[in-house]
C-alpha cells in the first residue's frame, strides 16, 4: 500500500474566518442529530413501547451507530473525494430522521436510530478537511473554534427537542432536523470546497491500517482512552439529568429545556483550549480537564442541599472539561501524521463514542438502581480512570526522556 500526501482541490490551503464559521455551523447542524433523542426520551419511551428501564437505549444505540461510522465511513475520506461524501451522508441522515418522525414500533425506531447515528458521521469529515485547510501554527485555534460549534450543537441539541417536543410533539422535533439536514447538503454541495486524495489504497486496505495505526501510536491510544472515559461521563450526566429533573422537581419539557441551555457555556472552552494546544500547554490542560471533570459531580453528589443549582454547576463544569480534553487531544492526534488525519480522527472519535455509548446505557440502568447518587458516583469514576492512566504515562514519557 502506498500514498502521498492529500491535496486539497481548487482551494488555497488556508481557512478564512468565513470559512471556519460555515464549518463550524455545519459541524454543529449535524452532530445535534445525535442528541436529539436524548433529554425526551420519556416521551419517545411509551409512545413506541419501550419500558422506562430500556429507554436509554435510544440514546445509546444512537451512538453506536455513530461509531461504526466513525469507523467504517470516516476512513475513506482518506481514500475518496471529501464533499461528495459528506453529500451523500447527510441526505442518508435526511432519510433516517424521516423515518424516525414516522416510526411507531420500538424496533423500527431503534433501528433508524442507529441509522442516525451512523449518517451523522460527516461532521467528522469536515473537522479533518479543516485541519488540512489551516495552517500549521493556527491548527489548533481552527480545529478549536469548530469544535466549538460542535459542541454548541451538542448543547443546544438537548433544549431545542426539549421545547418543541413540549409544544409540537417529539416527532416534530426529528421532522424538523431532516428540513435543516436537507438545507446542510445545499450548502455543503455550493460553498464546501472539494479535496480529493492521493491515495492509491483499496477501502480493504484502508480499514487494514486502522490496526497497524492504532497499534504503532501510543499517544493515539492514550488520547482515546482519556477522551472516552470524559465522554462516558458526559453521556451519562446528560442522559440522567432529565430524568432527575422530571421525576424528582417536575420539570416540564420546556424548563429541562432551559437547564441544558446552562451547558451550552461550556462551548467557550473549545477556542481557548486549541489555543493552548498551540502554545505547547497540552499537558497542564489534560490534568486540569480529568480533574475537575471529576470533581464536578461533587455538587452534584450532595445536590439535595443544592436543589438544581447544583445540577447546573456539573453541568457547566463537565460540559467545559470534556470540551477542554476533546480539542487538545484532537490537536495531539491530528499532529502525528497528515497523510492519515481521516483515519487518525475516526479511531480517536470511534473509542470515544463507544465510551459515550456506554455512558448513555448506564444511565436508566444506574438512576433506577441507585438514583442520583449512583450516577454521581459512576460520573466521577469515569474521569478519575483517565486521569490515573494519564498520571502513569506521563511519568513514563518523563522518564523516557530523562534516559534519551
Amino acid at each position: 500500500m502506498s500514498s502521498s500526501p492529500s491535496v486539497a482541490i481548487h482551494v488555497e490551503n488556508k481557512m478564512t474566518r468565513g470559512m471556519v464559521l460555515l464549518f463550524a455551523f455545519c459541524c454543529g447542524a449535524i452532530v445535534a442529530n445525535i442528541y436529539y433523542a436524548q433529554p425526551i426520551i420519556e416521551l419517545i419511551a411509551p409512545d413506541i413501547g419501550l419500558s422506562a428501564h430500556s429507554a436509554s437505549l435510544v440514546v445509546s444505540l444512537t451512538q453506536i451507530g455513530y461509531a461504526f461510522g466513525l469507523f467504517f465511513l470516516v476512513p475513506l475520506g482518506d481514500l475518496l473525494e471529501n464533499r461528495r461524501m459528506m453529500i451523500v451522508t447527510v441526505l442518508v441522515a435526511v432519510a433516517s430522521l424521516i423515518c424516525a418522525a414516522f416510526a411507531h414500533q420500538a424496533s423500527v425506531f431503534l433501528l433508524v436510530s442507529l441509522l442516525i447515528g451512523f449518517s451523522s458521521v460527516s461532521v467528522q469529515m469536515l473537522i479533518p478537511l479543516a485541519a488540512h485547510l489551516a495552517h500549521e501554527e493556527s491548527r489548533g485555534r481552527v480545529v478549536g473554534s469548530i469544535m466549538g460549534g460542535l459542541l454548541l450543537g451538542i448543547l443546544l441539541a438537548r433544549p431545542v427537542s426539549s421545547f418543541v417536543a413540549d409544544h409540537f410533539g417529539w416527532r416534530t422535533v426529528f421532522g424538523g432536523a431532516s428540513v435543516l439536514m436537507a438545507v446542510i447538503a445545499v450548502v455543503l454541495a455550493t460553498t464546501m470546497p472539494k479535496r480529493q486524495p492521493q491515495h492509491t489504497a483499496s477501502y480493504g486496505q484502508l480499514l487494514a491500517s486502522l490496526g497497524s495505526l492504532y497499534k504503532k501510536m501510543p499517544v493515539l491510544r492514550q488520547r482515546a482512552f482519556y477522551q472516552a472515559c470524559m465522554f462516558a461521563s458526559f453521556s451519562l450526566f446528560w442522559t440522567a439529568v432529565p430524568l432527575e429533573l422530571a421525576r424528582r422537581y417536575g420539570f416540564s419539557q420546556s424548563q429541562i429545556a432551559l437547564f441544558a441551555l446552562v451547558g451550552a457555556t461550556g462551548a467557550i472552552a473549545a477556542p481557548f483550549s486549541g489555543r493552548l494546544a498551540d502554545a505547547g500547554h497540552s499537558r497542564i490542560a489534560t490534568r486540569l480537564s480529568l480533574l475537575f471533570g471529576a470533581l464536578s459531580f461533587a455538587p452534584a453528589l450532595i445536590h439535595p442541599a443544592f436543589g438544581v443549582i447544583g445540577l447546573g454547576v456539573t453541568g457547566v463544569m463537565l460540559d467545559f472539561c470534556a470540551q477542554m480534553n476533546l480539542v487538545v487531544g484532537q490537536r495531539t492526534v491530528y499532529a502525528l501524521d497528515a497523510t492519515s488525519r481521516s483515519r487518525l480522527n475516526g479511531l480517536y472519535m470511534t473509542s470515544i463514542f463507544i465510551g459515550g455509548a456506554i455512558g448513555s446505557a448506564l444511565a436508566s440502568i444506574l438512576y433506577d438502581k441507585g438514583g442520583w447518587t449512583w450516577i454521581a458516583i459512576a460520573g466521577s469514576i469515569f474521569p478519575l480512570l483517565a486521569l490515573g492512566r494519564f498520571m502513569l504515562d506521563d511519568a513514563a514519557d518523563k522518564a523516557a526522556a530523562r534516559t534519551a
